[in-house]
């Protein structure tokens, strides 16, 4: 069954202009929709605000405010409407106001009378294809980002041996305080409990064939040419390299490269130069306090456990840990330090848009780092056993 609501005749309540009639405005409700037709007016308002009320007042689940017979609608009625639609949603009743003109849809946006209604769209799954497509793409940009920065890097070192005062070179010192000294705590605790871990797990088969004090070979000569590097590498990746692409990305999203560009001042010698020399000067030190650290580790497992005494320990290391074990690990520092420099300033330099690609970038650096670690190692170790070095 279908009610309508006619306003009140000119005679009752005047609405005209001078000398011509202004047309009703119609409100009826059929079902779960309310139709609202005709001009509404502002000296209509109050009016259409009791009939309004009327025709939804036992209203139910979910209404839709149907608006495709309205011609004309004041901004005062529009907010009477998008008013009526917060009080039913008081009421747990979702409205809906659809059907709007091309005249009159600009007011319901002005009003935000679609705000809070939910248009779900179906989601279509990408195809395989698309996704490998997706990701070639991905990788081929990225690719060429990194070409790019490193281009750009060699042409700045190029300007840096021409014009040295064009680096900040000011900047390195606070940098190796952030990045090393700050760092030596951490460094020191997880090398040590690593050490500690790799004697202790070996003292049970070491003890079973009475070679109690090789445990200080294997963890002196294992510390030295390998956890240790890799470890501190591991450390500094966490804590610089993604503090160097936060950095560097919100510089990025925050237009402040822009400004050095413009102040005559070159992001590479002023960002990633200072910061390759920061962790060029503190990996190897750092490698070092890690390979005395490591083995004073398996010095604690040994006297606790092997019934060894700290002399005989520090003997048989010495026997066993020759320099050259000692200056592998300090190459692999070196090479482990400027690759998560390299990789922590290209991502920061390739972040874009907001907080968003710099979280993302930030992220990307610890991973890329990761890997590019890992991958290096294994060719540090298989260059030096192919070389019996």
């Amino acid at each position: 069954m279908c009610l309508w609501f006619v306003a009140p005749n000119a005679a009752m309540l005047p609405r005209q202009s001078v000398g011509t009639a202004a047309p009703a405005f119609r409100i009826a409700r059929d079902g779960a929709r309310v139709r609202i037709g005709g001009e509404l007016r502002m000296q209509d308002a109050g009016g259409v605000w009791r009939e309004l009320r009327a025709a939804t007042k036992d209203a139910t689940g979910d209404v839709v405010l149907d608006l495709s017979e309205a011609t004309v609608v004041d901004g005062s009625v529009m907010a009477l409407l998008v008013e009526h639609r917060a009080e039913l949603a008081q009421r747990g009743v979702r409205a809906e106001l659809t059907g709007a003109s091309d005249r009159v849809e600009p007011l319901v946006d002005l009003y935000a009378g679609h705000d809070g209604v939910t248009v779900r769209k179906r989601r279509r799954a990408e195809s395989a294809i698309a996704q490998v497509g997706r990701v070639t793409h991905d990788l081929i940009d990225e690719g060429k980002s990194v070409l790019d920065f490193l281009g750009s890097l060699v042409l700045a070192l190029f300007a840096i041996v021409r014009r040295p005062r064009s680096a900040h070179w000011k900047e390195v010192p606070p940098l190796v305080e952030k990045a090393g000294a700050d760092a030596v705590p951490i460094v020191l605790l997880i090398n040590f409990l690593v050490g500690f871990v790799m004697a202790y797990q070996s003292a049970r088969q070491l003890k079973m064939f009475g070679a109690n004090i090789y445990v200080a070979d294997l963890v002196g000569i294992s510390s030295t040419r390998e956890l240790a590097p890799l470890m501190t590498a591991i450390i500094i990746c966490g804590r610089s390299g993604a503090g160097f692409a936060a950095e560097i990305g919100s510089m990025k999203v925050n237009e402040e490269l822009d400004a050095l560009r413009t102040l005559g001042l070159g992001p590479f010698g002023w960002l990633v130069v200072p910061r390759t020399l920061a962790l060029i000067f503190i990996a190897p030190l750092l490698t070092l306090l890690a390979d005395f650290i490591a083995i004073l580790g398996g010095l604690t497992v040994a006297v606790t456990s092997l019934d060894l005494t700290p002399r005989g320990y520090i003997t048989e290391t010495l026997k066993a840990v020759h320099g050259w074990d000692v200056w592998t690990g300090l190459i692999k520092s070196l090479v482990f330090a400027v690759t998560i420099a390299l990789i922590a300033c290209q991502q920061g330099f390739a972040a874009s848009g907001g907080a968003e690609s710099v979280g993302k970038r930030t992220t990307g650096t610890v991973v890329s780092c990761l890997f590019a670690l890992v991958i290096l190692d294994a060719i540090f170790t298989v260059f030096f056993r192919a070389f019996d070095i």
